[in-house]
């Protein structure tokens, strides 16, 4: 299976959004109400008046592009997703800029990283071109739901589930892709604040390598959803896995990359194999690298992390996601540790790079990646 990264021009952009028929809803939300959601933003409560859609079969391959009215699904009960867990997705804004366009961040790896998750749990593989294509009509349908707030933006989500209506181990031989948007806000309202992480040392998030790990697949979260319960009971924010081999390295979070800054300058963070490869990770490494930092992707034990809090050689901790950007560790622990990190404040690197990250994504910095898109 091979895709394409190619960027998408303007005018191949256009052919593309046209080929989604654009069916509009009966029921537009209200301007008010529509103004009221954007005032104050939540992540994945409110979502916008459509979504695109595209419907698969075995025989007929990929067909129907549309953008269609948001609302429930209608599913057999026998259909494969609610038996074998069958699905994928990504996630990815459009951020609002100063002169009104719309644009998002490496969609282009989304789309690939996409494909790879949709061969893992043997499900069709979308182009790259109708990746960006639904983003893009979905966008320009709904442009009055891109909120122009500060560190706003239109979440996207882009899934896949098995469709068809059987009982029985085997893959799907219909599929469908959909995407939905959600107008959110700021991750940390009032500010970045550095969070507290439990490290869980009985349970995993995925298998080792040669599972699902690297997959963006909802299993690995509804694996993460108890120990992220019992760790918040505690009184912490977030759980960090380990591996499911040995419970010795640091792998991610539920659902965010994890990164070191050590006293010699270097930046280390847990090599690939049977974690997400984040889109935010890897240009986290790019930017640091351009600062002129040693980057360093290996397996990391925590033995090492929990000794270098204790002497002072790990000097910051942090996070990185689509959702909240890069969010610095102000405290790690576990059953036989509990270490503050640089006094419970942010890190001067973590905080350099994610305000370095967000003036990229909202127009205020030169792109000199080339990783923008304009989707309207």
């Amino acid at each position: 299976m091979t895709t394409t990264t190619a960027p998408i021009l303007p005018t191949r952009l256009e052919d593309l959004v046209a080929l989604f028929d654009v069916r509009p809803t009966d029921v537009p939300t209200p301007d008010a109400e529509r103004a009221a959601a954007l005032s104050a933003p939540k992540f994945g409560t409110v979502f916008t008046d459509h979504m695109a859609r595209v419907s698969w079969t075995s025989a007929d391959g990929w067909k129907d592009r549309r953008i269609e009215k948001y609302g429930p699904l209608q599913l057999d009960p026998a259909t494969a997703v609610l038996h074998y867990a069958q699905e994928i997705f990504e996630g990815l804004k459009a951020y609002k800029h100063a002169d009104g366009s719309v644009w998002t961040f490496r969609p282009d790896q989304n789309a690939a990283r996409f494909a790879r998750s949709a061969h893992r749990l043997a499900l069709p593989a979308l182009s790259v071109d109708d990746f960006i294509g639904s983003l893009a009509a979905l966008v320009r349908t709904d442009i009055d739901w891109v909120p122009g707030g500060e560190d706003s933006s239109l979440y996207l989500r882009p899934f896949m589930f098995a469709s068809e209506a059987f009982l029985g181990v085997r893959p799907s031989l219909e599929a469908e892709y959909l995407v939905i948007a959600s107008p959110v806000g700021p991750y940390f309202a009032g500010g970045v604040k550095p969070v507290s992480i439990y490290v869980s040392e009985q349970y995993h998030r995925a298998g080792p390598p040669g599972g699902t790990g690297d997959a963006k697949f909802g299993g690995n979260y509804a694996a993460s959803l108890l120990p992220q319960r019992e760790a918040q009971k505690q009184g912490f924010d977030q759980v960090c896995f380990l591996d499911a081999g040995s419970s010795t390295y640091l792998e991610e979070l539920g659902g965010m990359n994890v990164f070191l800054v050590m006293d010699d300058g270097t930046v280390h963070t847990p090599e690939l194999g049977s974690i997400l490869e984040g889109i935010t990770r890897a240009s986290v490494l790019q930017l640091a690298g351009d600062r002129g930092y040693q980057v360093v992707e290996r397996r990391i034990p925590l033995a090492e992390v929990v000794a270098g809090l204790g002497s002072g050689k790990v000097k910051e901790f942090f996070a990185c996601g689509t959702a909240a950007v890069v969010t610095p560790v102000g405290r790690l622990a576990g059953s036989s540790f509990d270490h503050e990190i640089n006094g419970g404040e942010p890190g001067e690197l973590t905080m350099a790079i994610r305000q370095e990250l967000t003036d990229i994504q909202y127009g205020r910095a030169e792109d000199r990646h080339g990783w923008m898109r304009r989707l309207a």
